[in-house]
């Protein structure tokens, strides 16, 4: 196990460092289309699709991504979109959790479906646009998500006492989510001290809150960031358990499927460009 993990993050790496660094946007946009793709197979799998219902949504999702492509919006896309998809991962986010795993197969397939692909979407486009405003600025959002995960692994270990969602994610503490937390700021802070003293190519996260809003806004801005983290993996994991499914496809070896990987990133890249677009 451990060695085929070891592998598929080689492979993965080597096909995301050229084109994260490459110079024009089209390498970093097609690659993750294709893993947005593969996340849309992967959804309509894990709600109930039929045969042909997966190719159809992976290829309606990749679709949708190309055309947002085609219209520049993986530049700059429209600002009011960063806002909506806030509004609906607070509100909706929190509904969803609420429904919980015995009530998320009573919504209307087409409907899990039609949330499943504007997620996706969603957040392939915010991944695009955070790639055009810069790699130190794109790369401060995919740390913050880390961070917040592999904090909130060992905090968790070693203080959980608390459960956060039992029926949903039993591993999950609240101890955990606070040890999160803590490691976002812990990082943020110390990007900003090696920021300041190298050139680096665009601003990050953190430095374009502090400088826009202020020190204490930034600290609550990136605190909500990484409660929605965790948001967007409890989202996936009510999913899973609802399919009855340990792992969202074996797309990738020893790593479980897109959507396994992606799954805290969803809301955050989204809300950190409505956050950055103050």
């Amino acid at each position: 196990m451990l060695k085929q993990r070891v592998i598929t993050a080689v492979v993965l790496l080597a096909l995301l460092l050229p084109a994260l660094f490459a110079q024009v946007a089209w390498p970093f946009a097609l690659l993750t289309l294709i893993a947005i793709g593969a996340a849309g197979w992967e959804w309509a799998r894990l709600n109930g699709g039929a045969t042909q219902t997966p190719l159809l949504l992976g290829g309606i999702v990749a679709l949708a991504c190309g055309v947002s492509l085609w219209l520049g919006w993986a530049h700059e896309a429209p600002r009011r979109l960063w806002w909506l998809a806030t509004l609906v991962w607070v509100f909706g986010g929190a509904l969803v959790l609420r429904v919980g795993v015995a009530g998320w197969p009573r919504v209307p397939a087409a409907l899990r479906w039609l949330i499943g692909a504007l997620t996706l979407w969603a957040a392939w486009l915010a991944l695009a646009n955070a790639k055009a405003g810069g790699v130190n600025f794109l790369l401060s959002v995919f740390c913050l998500v880390w961070a917040a995960d592999i904090a909130a692994y060992f905090g968790g270990r070693t203080f959980g006492r608390r459960k956060l969602a039992p029926t949903i994610s039993p591993g999950k503490s609240w101890e955990g989510v606070v040890s999160g937390m803590a490691g976002v700021l812990v990082l943020a802070f110390a990007w900003m001290a090696v920021e300041a003293r190298i050139a680096v190519d665009s601003p990050s996260l953190y430095v374009q809150l502090r400088d826009t809003a202020g020190m204490p806004v930034m600290v609550v801005a990136l605190l909500f960031l990484s409660s929605m983290s965790v948001v967007g993996d409890l989202f996936e994991s009510l999913v899973k358990r609802a399919a009855g499914a340990k792992d969202s496809s074996a797309l990738l070896p020893g790593h479980g499927g897109v959507l396994d990987r992606i799954d805290a990133l969803l809301p955050v890249f989204p809300l950190a460009m409505a956050l950055v677009s103050i």
